[in-house]
């Protein structure tokens, strides 16, 4: 008994005791002890040393996780299904995150295929990543009478707070296990749909859960910023969060049992402004880990699709002298005198993902302005110097405007990576 006490064990113990304690015990009661004991004796998820995978650079990790696929279709709707929506956002999202500096992107699926729930584990925990990320969307059963008129947008962390509406939508979720070929062995025992099984996860002392519920606050508040009704981020104990040794969530975007909000998911504008916000909700979240950032993404996804801008065909000007009389003060426009083979340094402000007009208000009156195109996104940039000293005066005047802009070196259009 104290030999126990000193690993800390004791809880682990009662809870067995208490358990069998006056049951009759059974083959399901068996397999469950084993899983108890297994916490025992060897290191829960949350505890576990991350693969030692990461990599030498300083880059962000992002596992995105696009939950279903192939012959699992998920939730249902009137015209299409979960699988083909979190697909859909979670490659936009993965787009949206790779054209930002210092962000690694690592999927558990890019196509249509099934990936079995350990399986999206094994990925994560092999890339090392600092953040998982479970895309779904929600769905109401066809008995219930708030089916079609539920909606808003929800976020899921690994925890102990239990309720019957949340140990009902991770069932619903973790019950994908059963589509795999003798997944009793491969989950040890576990059964989904048993309400008796969740107890191993009231056992695991997550170390990550604080982060986790610090980065779930963050996405849903932009979620509800991008337009969805608000239901708050809940506890819910899912199994690709219980096996991923990292910080973790799991998105419910909307349900898809409502008709309305279904032809809103399935839309480009809607799981593109879904990605964007989830996005904005990471690089906040990554921002208060300590990490820095230098892309400016506070337009990221935000336009209004109502907006005159939307159908103004942008037109890229060519470097000139600044008006004397702007909208709004503008540093002074240097006219560079490099060659051809010379680096052209210019100021970059701001990234969005779809082109802006010359004119756009998210220019904040500086003018004239460029962009180049990269990974799917317009980057935003303003002045053409000979080097970086040339520019730093016009920089700390963009700065007042644009808190994240920086100096970067092109080839007179396309930006140059440094080495």
């Amino acid at each position: 008994m104290r030999n126990l006490k000193e690993k800390g064990l004791i809880p682990h113990y009662f809870v067995i005791l208490h358990y069998l304690k006056g049951d009759m015990v059974t083959f399901k009661h068996i397999s469950i002890v084993i899983l108890l004991l297994a916490g025992c004796i060897l290191p829960l998820p949350g505890n576990s040393i991350r693969a030692n995978t990461k990599a030498a650079s300083n880059d962000f990790i992002v596992v995105i996780d696009a939950g279903h696929g192939d012959h699992d279709a998920g939730a249902l709707g009137q015209f299409t299904n979960e699988k083909s929506i979190n697909l859909g956002v979670a490659r936009k999202l993965g787009k949206m995150l790779s054209a930002r500096k210092g962000f690694k992107v690592v999927y558990t699926r890019t196509s249509d295929r099934f990936v079995t729930l350990q399986g999206r584990c094994d990925i994560a925990n092999k890339a090392g990543g600092d953040l998982f990320v479970s895309i779904h969307t929600n769905s109401l059963d066809k008995k219930s009478p708030k089916r079609t008129t539920i909606k808003g947008a929800s976020v899921y962390t690994l925890g102990l707070k239990r309720s019957d509406e949340n140990l009902a939508v991770a069932m619903r979720e973790n019950s994908v296990m059963k589509l795999e070929n003798d997944y009793s062995t491969t989950y040890a025992g576990f059964d989904p749909t048993s309400s008796e099984s969740y107890i191993i996860f009231e056992l695991s002392q997550n170390k990550h859960m604080e982060q986790s519920i610090s980065a779930a606050h963050k996405v849903q508040r932009e979620l509800v910023k991008a337009g969805r009704a608000d239901r708050g981020v809940r506890q819910a104990n899912f199994w690709v969060l219980f096996k991923t040794a990292m910080p973790s969530m799991l998105v419910e975007l909307d349900f898809i049992s409502n008709p309305t909000v279904e032809k809103y998911l399935a839309s480009e504008k809607g799981q593109t402004e879904l990605a964007a916000a989830i996005c904005r909700g990471i690089c906040a979240y990554r921002g208060n880990t300590g990490a820095t950032d230098t892309d400016s993404f506070e337009d990221l996804g935000t336009l209004s699709y109502d907006d005159e801008e939307e159908n103004a065909e942008p037109k890229i000007e060519k470097a000139q002298k600044t008006p004397a009389t702007p909208t709004r003060k503008t540093p002074a426009k240097k006219e560079s005198a490099a060659t051809s083979k010379s680096p052209v340094y210019k100021i970059q402000f701001l990234v969005s993902d779809r082109k802006l007009p010359a004119n756009s208000k998210k220019f904040k009156g500086l003018s004239p302005v460029e962009y180049y195109q990269e990974n799917g996104t317009y980057k935003y940039t303003f002045g053409r110097y000979n080097s970086q000293t040339e520019a730093a005066p016009d920089l700390r005047t963009v700065k007042k405007l644009f808190k994240d802009a920086f100096v970067i070196t092109t080839d007179g259009k396309n930006r140059i990576k440094q080495q």
